[in-house]
């Protein structure tokens, strides 16, 4: 019996739900036209990535494991690539004035 399994239930396997969760609120920030919300969503697809890895790994699901790595490399240049909102006078532009 695995460490994993408490009262014949799987921990690892109910893992995917709160990658889930997680990954559906990471849209959700995406989304916003916030900066700093935009850059928290990146933030929780890189835990959601680490999370689908942890639950792939548990399941040999190696494709997910590799689609996790390649979608926390653009993840993680989305945080280095989010910019403000385009209608809003950026911090160079307001200083100008």
């Amino acid at each position: 019996m695995s460490i994993y399994v408490i009262a014949g239930i799987d921990l690892l396997q109910l893992l995917q739900w709160p990658a889930m969760l997680v990954t559906a609120l990471a849209a959700w920030l995406i989304a916003a036209q916030s900066k700093s919300r935009r850059e928290i969503g990146f933030w929780c697809f890189l835990l959601s990535n680490g999370l689908w890895m942890l639950w792939g790994w548990h399941d040999n699901a190696y494709a997910l494991m590799f689609l996790q790595v390649v979608l926390a490399c653009l993840n993680i240049r989305g945080v280095f690539k989010n910019e403000p909102r385009l209608d809003t006078p950026s911090d160079s532009q307001a200083s100008a004035r």
